[in-house]
């Protein structure tokens, strides 16, 4: 093992890490935005406690997605100068409009929104978090555009060594950009989705006063739910349903721009296609695998080139022809990590998706004009259960996009180990990688703790003094009330 070898550890431990908080804000955002949205136009007060409730896991979220993406900015200079000074002159722009308008668009309006309930009018107030919203997208939008060049550089020429930007215009409008950015963003929202989805749950079971997974219950805990408070009928329904229905309109988003991926990758990355179907020697009408020994015929061929009978390039034949064009090299990347990523990010995403296509059928409501479906119980604690499946769906699409690129930082044009830093030593490298991940996991722990806290709190909701009979009693701390929770 090398310093090049820890520094992509290194960097891929960080950017997985960030990226655990990045689908998360730029979904929820969205959402709590759209909850406030229907609070406004409705008065009706639920809708004002779920935008509180939901805004403070926006905001935590947000602030360890901000501290998380700038320490991991600090590697391009320590461990990858290389790397930087060949990119730098055509990252300039994306990186900079990123920056200047976006991240400040983001967060100047997200603290006018923070600090400006109570403080300014209703609509302005509103416009400020659709502001922050639209700057987060934005800034998604530059960083994958930034990322989809080292994918499909264009709109450059190389001039002593460094690539030089002749077109910022083809580099924004770069045709791997224009399918990852909506695959991705649309992933991001199936992850809020999910993890509402697994909050409402959760919360549906509290008030019935049932567990997430059946078992005697502490003294404590039937002593913490003996104070009773007035109810907001359908609440965690409504907040429920409205995640249902985001996460099944990302779904086919993301399927569609995932079909329009799959045939750029045959164009422009076919080593990653062949990789992540593990396909050997160039194929006509080449099958698709869905584990090893089960594949259906032609079915690669179709979904990459929407020709059943086109030929798919494989690993090996790819690798002759990699050696001969840029001279010998291993050109394969890992084919484990790569063919097994392609799966499970499919599986645990139609998975999450299917499980919103359930429940907006088992909530839908009887007739027109009539009653809704109660939620039921037992498919409450399937929404908590499935909280992972999103999150490691997107993460593996992540490792699929980015490992599947190697040994190439740069598509055709600079590999990994020509990007690392040469004066950079194997220890120097060993202890920021040790570093990095403890402080990592101390800051994750602290969110995980943070989250669950205010998730099992509640949103707060004011008590009775006499409870009516069939109220469902809850834990004391669900039971303040917000001075100025309303205007």
């Amino acid at each position: 093992m090398d310093a090049l070898d820890l520094a992509r550890w290194q960097f891929g431990v960080t950017t997985v890490y960030h990226f655990l908080f990045v689908p998360l804000t730029i979904g929820l955002g969205v959402y709590v935005a759209g909850l406030q949205t229907a609070w406004l136009r409705t008065g009706k007060e639920h809708y004002l406690r779920l935008t509180k409730f939901f805004g403070k896991l926006f905001l935590i979220n947000f602030a360890m997605g901000v501290v998380t993406g700038i320490v991991q900015e600090f590697q391009f200079g320590m461990n990858w100068s290389e790397y930087s000074t060949f990119v730098g002159d055509v990252f300039g722009a994306p990186l900079a409009l990123e920056a200047l308008l976006a991240f400040f668009l983001e967060s100047t309006f997200l603290g006018l929104w923070i600090f400006g309930w109570d403080r300014l009018p209703k609509r302005v107030h509103l416009a400020c978090l659709w502001a922050a919203v639209i700057g987060s997208n934005l800034s998604a939008y530059f960083i994958l555009a930034a990322n989809a060049w080292m994918k499909h550089p264009v709109g450059y020429e190389v001039v002593d060594g460094r690539a030089r930007m002749t077109d910022l215009w083809a580099v924004l409008t770069n045709s791997t950009a224009l399918a990852q950015v909506p695959h991705v963003v649309a992933g991001s929202f199936v992850v809020a989705g999910g993890v509402v989805i697994a909050v409402a749950g959760y919360r549906i079971l509290r008030e019935r006063g049932l567990r997430v997974l059946p078992g005697r219950r502490s003294a404590q805990a039937v002593q913490d739910e003996t104070v009773p408070m007035r109810r907001v009928p359908d609440m965690w329904r409504t907040s429920l349903r409205a995640a249902l229905v985001m996460t099944a309109i990302a779904g086919a988003v993301v399927a569609g721009t995932g079909d329009l991926s799959g045939r750029l990758l045959h164009e422009q990355q076919p080593m990653k296609l062949a990789a992540a179907e593990g396909l050997r020697h160039d194929t006509a009408g080449a099958p698709f695998s869905i584990v090893p020994g089960v594949e259906v015929p032609g079915l690669l061929s179709l979904l990459s080139a929407h020709d059943p009978g086109a030929t798919v390039q494989g690993v090996d034949d790819i690798q002759a022809r990699y050696a001969k064009a840029f001279g010998p090299a291993d050109y394969v990347p890992n084919l484990p990590v790569v063919f097994w990523s392609f799966r499970v990010m499919i599986v645990f995403g139609m998975t999450t998706v299917g499980l919103s296509v359930l429940g907006l059928w088992l909530t839908r409501r009887r007739r027109r004009g009539g009653t809704a479906k109660p939620v039921p119980g037992w498919f409450a604690r399937l929404c908590v259960l499935a909280l992972p499946l999103p999150i490691v769906a997107i993460i593996s699409g992540w490792l699929l996009s980015e490992i599947g690129r190697q040994p190439w930082t740069v598509q055709g044009e600079l590999m990994t180990a020509a990007s690392v830093s040469p004066g950079v030593s194997l220890g120097e490298v060993a202890i920021t990688l040790a570093v990095f991940t403890v402080l990592y996991g101390v800051l994750a722990l602290a969110e995980g703790v943070l989250l669950v806290r205010h998730v099992k709190a509640g949103p707060e909701l004011p008590p009775v003094e006499n409870a009516p009979s069939g109220t469902v009693p809850t834990r004391p701390d669900e039971a303040r009330l917000t001075p100025t929770l309303m205007y």
